[in-house]
């Protein structure tokens, strides 16, 4: 099987090296406005080829979009106009439901099968990809009954051979769970690292005194805005939702210590701890 993917970083690279280990693929075509990033994926064999989007996905049996959601939104239309009904595309969005209302009228949208793999990390392009990366994740298919059932076929393929677990899910239901569990924790680690540089103005004592605690809540700060932003834009709403809450435990936590009801500052923490037992579950 042939593939086009489009954006050779992280997500679209880390694809490319699994499928490549588990021979699903013989030939992968690389697009990218980045073409640093296009000779640096062939000199890490994560690609075979270079290729303009009209050539790449005219020669291939399966297109995945792996760039930023805002960009994806506004050319997956373009790429649904250029494929045959023998032809599967994908993505990988963290958000859904904008790109799948985008084509939704589309003719061609059966061929389209809405994913997302639950990984990320706070680095990027081509260097930072690693085949073992999804490994026992989730694999998030969208609005499913929506894609033909050959195209849903192949997209479970593609999951099953990067050794995710697949969950289906509406589109909005997703962009709700996501903004409760992922989106939530890239705002709040911007905004520690934020009141850090804000309030420590000596960047040789944020080195020297930053424990494993801190450099782990302020890990995703390192993310790009060229990926948050789209993702921010697309799900503002459930974004805004869960951040009103957020604000209003750490409001509670003011209050605890303001009026040193120290009490009622563990019965937080002991509440929170409560999260220990959902994450510990094998």
């Amino acid at each position: 099987m042939k593939i086009s993917i489009i954006g050779v970083g992280l997500i679209g690279g880390s694809i490319a090296l699994k499928l490549k280990e588990k021979k699903l693929v013989n030939f992968i075509y690389g697009i990218d406005k980045n073409k640093d990033n296009l000779k640096e994926a062939i000199a890490l064999n994560i690609i075979d080829e270079e290729a303009d989007l009209e050539n790449g996905i005219k020669n291939s049996d399966l297109v995945i979009i792996a760039i930023p959601v805002d960009a994806a939104r506004n050319i997956l239309p373009k790429i649904l106009d250029l494929i045959s009904e023998s032809q599967t595309v994908m993505d990988v969005g963290s958000t859904k439901s904008g790109i799948v209302n985008s084509v939704k009228n589309h003719p061609k949208r059966s061929r389209f099968v809405a994913f997302h793999p639950m990984w990320g990390t706070e680095n990027n392009g081509p260097k930072s990809a690693v085949a073992e990366s999804f490994s026992g994740k989730a694999g998030v298919i969208c609005n499913h009954e929506e894609s033909a059932n050959d195209a849903l076929e192949l997209a479970k393929n593609i999951i099953e051979s990067l050794d995710m677990h697949l969950i289906y899910m509406n589109a909005d239901s997703h962009d709700v769970h996501t903004a409760y569990i992922s989106h939530i924790s890239h705002i709040t680690s911007y905004a520690l690292a934020n009141t850090v540089l804000e309030k420590e103005k000596e960047e040789e004592t944020i080195f020297q005194l930053a424990s494993s605690g801190f450099s782990s809540t302020v890990r995703l700060a390192k993310s790009h805005p060229e990926m948050w932003v789209p993702i921010f834009k697309q799900n503002k709403e459930n974004v805004l939702d869960v951040l009103n809450e957020h604000i209003s435990q750490l409001r509670k936590f003011k209050s605890a210590l303001e009026k040193e009801n120290f009490e009622y500052l563990a019965e937080l923490i002991e509440n929170a701890n409560k999260i220990r037992g959902i994450l510990d579950k094998n």
